[in-house]
């Protein structure tokens, strides 16, 4: 009798930094360069494209959960914890060189403060999403690279609807992009929703998406292929595993959404992201062309993939990672217990069949 088999091959490099920390956030900055943090008040970073990894643990912050990282370059990374403000679990930090030493430039003792995620549009301007407080978005902005935080004016930020928030994942809700933009996904309500602002969160629009919600299920990461093309994903933190559909797409810069498609593996993503391919060129170095993409996104069920455009998605590993920065062709991945994972070279090409003859 003869048997179809498929050969699998593991795609992720999986990395032991003998850590048993839940991570969340990471950010690579190049393809050597990449910053990782999470619970216990950890921290780390490569240099040398995740061969060794350097312990830069920020100082009497045990009881922080870090959710999000920025960074720079190799000495400078702004980091976010998520936890009750009340509770002095709501607090953003800031090194110059290298995690030496960290600055404390972030911190609220309000009643239901709870960050969720920064980014950056360069050096200088940045913003940090917190859940709502008194119906509004809590925003603060920064205009000298996170190194103080102002909160953003009531009459400046959205409204919400009954019941919304935005999860705190990855630090994947929230995105900047180009000068000004910057975009906000939702859940927690009756409706998932994407808030978006052209001039540094200063006025905001908001849109109703089709994307299944509810206390637990919503949007999680948004990324742009280009100023119009976007896509989100998300799905039920509590049911990671549904088979629902759970990509979003928008082709008008974020001012309509409709359903795209399913990952597989199916089930919640919690983040998006895109790889580069990277092509040689005559001299030995390296070239990325950005028009040779492919979309990343991860989740609890594992990660998949997608080269045309969130349409259709196939699998990319069952590793359960909660998020993943590309720098390029080169991602690095994160998930708990420790769970770090690299890649440089995604196979997109269908697995190859052989037959297996069985008495």
């Amino acid at each position: 009798m003869a048997v179809i088999c498929h050969d699998v091959h593991a795609q992720w490099k999986v990395l032991d930094i003998k850590s048993k920390a839940h991570m969340r956030a990471v950010h690579a900055v190049s393809s050597n360069v990449c910053w990782i943090a999470g619970t216990g008040g950890n921290v780390y970073k490569t240099l040398d494209a995740g061969k060794s990894w350097t312990t830069v643990k920020v100082p009497d912050a045990d009881s922080l959960d870090f959710r999000d990282i920025h960074a720079f370059d190799r000495e400078t990374a702004v980091a976010m914890s998520s936890g009750e403000g009340e509770k002095g679990k709501a607090k953003i930090y800031r090194t110059e060189d290298g995690g030496k030493t960290w600055n404390l430039v972030y911190q609220t003792t309000q009643n239901g403060a709870f960050l969720d995620g920064i980014g950056f549009w360069d050096k200088n301007k940045g913003i940090c999403l917190g859940d709502p407080i008194d119906g509004k978005l809590f925003l603060l902005t920064t205009e000298d690279g996170g190194k103080s935080w102002a909160e953003l004016p009531a009459t400046n930020r959205p409204d919400i609807i009954p019941g919304e928030a935005c999860f705190a994942a990855s630090g994947t809700s929230i995105l900047t992009l180009g000068k000004g933009n910057v975009f906000i996904g939702s859940g927690g309500g009756t409706k998932a929703r994407v808030f978006r602002s052209g001039d540094y969160g200063k006025t905001w629009k908001v849109t109703e998406t089709p994307m299944p919600a509810g206390p637990t299920s919503g949007i999680f990461a948004l990324r742009f292929l280009s100023p119009t093309h976007g896509i989100a994903v998300g799905g039920d933190y509590k049911r990671t595993t549904d088979s629902t559909v759970n990509v979003l797409t928008t082709l008008d810069g974020g001012a309509s959404w409709k359903m795209e498609s399913m990952t597989k593996p199916t089930g919640l993503k919690e983040c998006v992201d895109i790889y580069h391919k990277a092509n040689a060129t005559w001299n030995g170095d390296t070239q990325i062309r950005a028009d040779n993409y492919t979309l990343v996104a991860t989740g609890p069920s594992g990660s998949s993939y997608s080269v045309d455009k969130g349409k259709s998605w196939s699998v990319l590993g069952t590793e359960p990672f909660h998020s993943v920065s590309f720098s390029g062709n080169v991602g690095y991945a994160v998930g708990g217990k420790g769970l770090i994972g690299k890649i440089d070279n995604i196979s997109t090409k269908k697995k190859r069949r052989r037959i297996k003859f069985v008495d």
